[in-house]
């Protein structure tokens, strides 16, 4: 209750930052319940030490969940307001900085960054190429390298280059490619973006970013650095990847140094979710505010827009946000990878949904946070063909089942007025949904992929009415009335 309330009050005392509000409309709870049960399942088989998962919707964050542990002792639980590094989601907030001073006339985007930074001119090659641009950072179409030549990612001690060292390698370096002929990912290249921001803002990054953009958004838990006095109360510690022996080490702290602007960043699910939401709710405003805000919601939109497109190498950017375009809707955002961390945040317009994840293993999570959409997706678009479901109990099947066979286990639960399955763990989770459609008490049908009715299925209770098994094609799945939640 203490940490309840003080969560409130420091909630309270930010600008737009707001708490969880549990969705209350049927649809979406099954789908977060059937979220729930499906990242349970795949941190516990996957042994990821941490993970966080957050989804929001138009003005609101719905829910939040840690799975795990966050510290070195393996006992203080993850949660949705655990801080991760987030890495190169880093970039879309040195983006909107210099969106920022692009709205205040400071910077062009066209403009060679020599105009700002006269020492970020890259080596002569004698290949023929246009200038080097923010615009061209920003969408890593510049062809700039990707990192410095000190260690940066490598262990176990992690060295990045001081500011002094990036200046002074630069002219030294050859690009890669001309300008604008591939797409060719840069934590440098998005790095000397912010250098440019701070160069005509006369401010230093962390001032820049923190005054213009963390404070304003009420994103009490992020930050351009990493808060180390945290970690393993309120920070995860970073974890290698499993060894042939199934052992992870804690590895080594790190701090970005000069690259911060492009990799240096903490925050958590739930944050990263309003920073979402904030770009949802921004977008949908067809006028400027009277009170000028973060930014104008015509500049978000050009931010968004892709502006680059490198089908051989696979690109799709806006300027600073990756913009992938699906069946379902474009999934707009990013992803960071750390020594010890993956993350991502991505929103559908369309849907006015924003999800993040967050782990401590180097499992990617692009993946999770699409299929955390498109489970959602699902529940919204769900209806069942032909006659109503025949009404039962929904509760007295959800659960998980096995049978020490063909897989590790199944989670049932209530699904508009029916059920779900999914076989677990399953990181496709989304297309591998299928459907128990009630006939009478204990008896359903299966459906298939079109929508009709194929075989029965059938649950059993024991003698005092609680159901325990469920049988379809005379195999049995005993129920785990532990499970249910």
């Amino acid at each position: 209750m203490k940490r309840l309330a003080a969560l409130v009050a420091l909630l309270a005392t930010t600008a737009s930052a707001q708490p969880v509000t549990p969705p209350t409309d049927p649809a979406t709870l099954e789908a977060i319940r059937l979220i729930d049960a499906w990242a349970d399942a795949a941190q516990v088989y996957g042994r990821w030490p941490a993970y966080s998962v957050a989804i929001g919707h138009k003005d609101r964050l719905l829910w939040s969940k840690g799975y795990g542990t966050i510290d070195a002792a393996k006992k203080v639980p993850a949660k949705g307001d655990t801080i991760y590094s987030i890495c190169s989601i880093s970039k879309l907030f040195t983006a909107v900085a210099v969106m920022q001073q692009w709205e205040a006339g400071k910077l062009r985007l066209d403009e060679p960054v020599t105009t700002y930074l006269p020492w970020a001119a890259p080596k002569p090659d004698g290949r023929d190429s246009v200038p080097v641009t923010l615009r061209a950072l920003l969408t890593h179409s510049a062809g700039v390298q990707r990192d410095s030549d000190v260690g940066n990612w490598n262990g176990p001690s992690y060295i990045f280059p001081t500011r002094d060292h990036l200046k002074a390698e630069i002219s030294q370096h050859e690009p890669l490619y001309p300008v604008g002929r591939t797409y060719q990912y840069s934590n440098v290249g998005v790095t000397l973006a912010g250098e440019a921001a701070v160069a005509v803002s006369g401010k230093d990054y962390a001032s820049l970013v923190t005054s213009g953009i963390i404070k304003p958004l009420g994103l009490s838990d992020t930050r351009p650095d990493h808060p180390y006095d945290l970690l393993g109360t309120r920070m995860a510690v970073g974890w290698s990847p499993l060894d042939r022996a199934g052992n992870r080490t804690l590895l080594s702290r790190f701090n970005a140094a000069a690259i911060t602007p492009a990799a240096g960043f903490t925050s958590t699910a739930e944050d990263l979710v309003r920073f979402g939401l904030w770009q949802i709710g921004l977008m949908a405003q067809e006028t400027a505010p009277a009170t000028p805000g973060v930014l104008k919601p015509s500049t978000l939109r050009e931010m968004q827009r892709i502006q680059f497109i490198d089908k051989v190498n696979y690109g799709s950017w806006g300027l600073g946000f990756v913009n992938e375009p699906s069946d379902e809707g474009n999934y707009i955002g990013h992803d960071g990878s750390c020594p010890g961390y993956h993350t991502a945040m991505l929103i559908r317009p369309d849907s006015e949904t924003a999800v993040a994840v967050m782990t401590t293993d180097n499992h990617e999570v692009w993946n999770d946070t699409q299929q955390v959409h498109r489970l959602l997706d699902a529940r919204r678009a769900h209806a069942f063909k032909g006659p109503p479901p025949v009404t039962v109990p929904p509760e007295d099947y959800a659960g998980r089942y096995t049978n020490n066979t063909w897989n590790n286990e199944t989670i049932i639960l209530p699904w508009n007025g029916g059920l779900v399955t999914l076989d677990l763990p399953d990181l496709k989770a989304a297309e591998n949904l299928s459907f128990l459609k009630p006939i009478a008490q204990d008896r359903f049908r299966r459906i298939a992929k079109d929508g009709s009715e194929l075989h029965e299925v059938t649950f059993k209770r024991d003698a005092s009415g609680r159901v325990v098994a469920k049988e379809e094609f005379y195999q049995r799945s005993v129920r785990d009335v532990s499970a249910v939640k």
